[in-house]
């Protein structure tokens, strides 16, 4: 498939690296532009590229920036993208330690990846957000595996939540489906589930276990 990532992090060069070892066509850009991916173009033969040409062509797309970079996206960033593109939000909101105070998100309700959404234009898929980046390269199992992680995975379009859990599943995870996007909170910073490294039984208790409260320490 071609992959674009957007982000050039922890999560998204981790990506990037599996992705393409995996044999997909990844094109990955960052804020600070195409020239300051090189090492990281080296190694794994990804397409360093712009923000605005990350999605060119793709037919899954991952944002995996700050979310107080996200209303920085150049507009209609998703206009060249495939048709049925699945976009995959990796995002988190920590408020004291990033972010400073989103209204919409405390106020308003709106769980970080809806707030997302709203500033892309288009739906989103929530994974990736409580993964330990290293473990995209160190924890991969074959199906089956009695150590195999599994990954919650939250939204609201069935087709392009399909294609995120297929591909996780190609990286080495199972998945678990997490609800629609309004559901998302279940996986947000300070949840049970968050840093996880569980399986389906134990992944999906911890969803249940969720609490739509803020701790304080993420209210802003």
């Amino acid at each position: 498939m071609k992959i674009g990532i957007i982000g050039a992090g922890n999560i998204g060069g981790n990506l990037t690296r599996r992705l393409t070892a995996l044999g997909h066509e990844v094109s990955v850009a960052n804020s600070r532009g195409p020239h300051t991916l090189t090492a990281l173009a080296e190694e794994t033969g990804a397409v360093p590229v712009t923000v605005r040409e990350a999605a060119r062509d793709a037919e899954i797309v991952v944002v995996t920036i700050p979310l107080k970079a996200v209303p920085d996206l150049p507009s209609g960033i998703l206009d060249g993208a495939a048709e049925g593109v699945a976009v995959i939000d990796t995002g988190n909101y920590y408020p004291k330690q990033r972010d400073g105070r989103i209204a919409a998100i405390e106020d308003e309700g709106l769980t970080e990846s809806r707030w997302t959404e709203r500033h892309i234009g288009h739906p989103v898929i929530k994974a990736f957000n409580g993964t330990y980046a290293q473990d995209i390269l160190d924890r991969p199992r074959p199906a089956g595996d009695p150590d195999r992680m599994a990954l919650p995975v939250a939204g609201d379009d069935e087709a392009a939540k399909a294609k995120v859990r297929a591909l996780i599943d190609e990286l080495g995870f199972d998945t678990v489906d997490a609800g629609g996007l309004d559901d998302s909170w279940r996986q947000q910073p300070d949840t049970p589930v968050y840093g996880l490294r569980g399986g389906v039984a134990e992944v999906t208790k911890a969803l249940a276990e969720a609490s739509p409260e803020r701790t304080p320490e993420f209210r802003g």
